[in-house]
């Protein structure tokens, strides 16, 4: 069955080595450029293109009559999106005569739109996973064929919730990909009410509000850890202090405003509504710290309140 994919990212591999195994004949690949601002921890779809001479291509527009020509000379029978960044026009969609699937990483139609993985620790759920889905020019809003779930554990961070999503996707594609060459594939529909989208995510949404329950914080920490921008707050002179990891304690909150740091035993704590965070790896300027530098290098300041 010839294919064509739209792919990036981890999971956009996972699903070329699926497409591949279940011996699909990909005409073309898309992806995107890699961005210089973007920290890019994650494998390269250009590069797995290359080493398997696929022609690939990284257009900034894919929706330009040009584009849409070259994917319709191509006459795929069917389209798959594998965490390709960009919608896709009706001109695309309705190209392949198999349909077009996109797999999207939450239970949909919860989590719709961008970022679903950050954005479900950001919201404290303990569950979440991956779905195919029938591809229609809304984000994310198409019938769903197959779901696989994911639970979320205590510390789960936006990158180790991310490799689990990866596994899950490998064995939704190996259930559902020999359906799609058969021409039977499910249609589910999607409840939109029921649901949620989110969009993008920048990295000053990262900075923490002390005033949040701690476990709202410990969610953001561990929602925007590395390899993602980080979660920051400022120091009483106003230097930026990234936290890239620490633990939630609840309780043992004095009166008094939240932010204030409190040292127990060289562990050095951050009052939030409800109880404290221990700072376990923070960074400020170029200096990172872990255990007992984060409590000298507190000892060293003057006792102050992070904002």
């Amino acid at each position: 069955m010839k294919a064509v994919v739209f792919a990036y990212h981890d999971i956009g591999i996972v699903g070329l080595k699926a497409l591949t195994k279940e011996k699909f004949d990909i005409q073309a690949i898309f992806s995107h450029l890699n961005d210089p601002d973007e920290n890019v921890w994650f494998g390269s779809v250009a590069e797995w293109a290359k080493k398997n001479q696929v022609p690939v291509f990284c257009p900034s527009n894919v929706n330009t009559p040009e584009w849409i020509e070259t994917i319709r000379k191509i006459s795929p029978e069917v389209i798959f999106s594998f965490y390709y960044r960009n919608l896709l026009s009706r001109d695309i969609l309705t190209i392949p005569s198999a349909g077009s699937f996109n797999l999207h990483g939450s239970l949909l139609p919860a989590y719709r739109g961008r970022c679903p993985v950050n954005w479900v620790l950001v919201k404290g759920e303990q569950r979440t996973g991956v779905t195919l889905h029938h591809m229609v020019e809304g984000p994310d809003a198409g019938d769903i064929v197959g779901q696989k779930e994911v639970l979320i554990e205590f510390e789960d961070t936006a990158y180790t919730l991310y490799q689990k999503l990866c596994v899950k996707a490998r064995e939704l594609l190996e259930e559902l990909l020999p359906l799609i060459k058969k021409g039977i594939v499910p249609r589910i529909a999607q409840n939109l009410k029921n649901g949620s989208y989110y969009g993008g995510r920048r990295p000053e949404d990262g900075k923490i509000d002390w005033s949040w329950s701690v476990m709202q914080i410990f969610n953001l920490v561990r929602a925007v850890t590395e390899p993602y921008p980080g979660a920051f707050t400022h120091l009483p002179e106003g230097k930026k202090l990234f936290i890239w990891w620490a633990l939630p304690e609840k309780g043992n909150v004095s009166k008094g405003p939240v932010g204030v740091l409190e040292f127990e035993k060289e562990n050095v704590y951050v009052r939030a509504s409800d109880g404290r965070l221990r700072l376990l790896d923070i960074e400020v300027g170029k200096e990172r710290m872990k255990a007992r530098e984060i409590y000298k290098f507190f000892r060293k300041q003057e006792r102050g309140i992070l904002k």
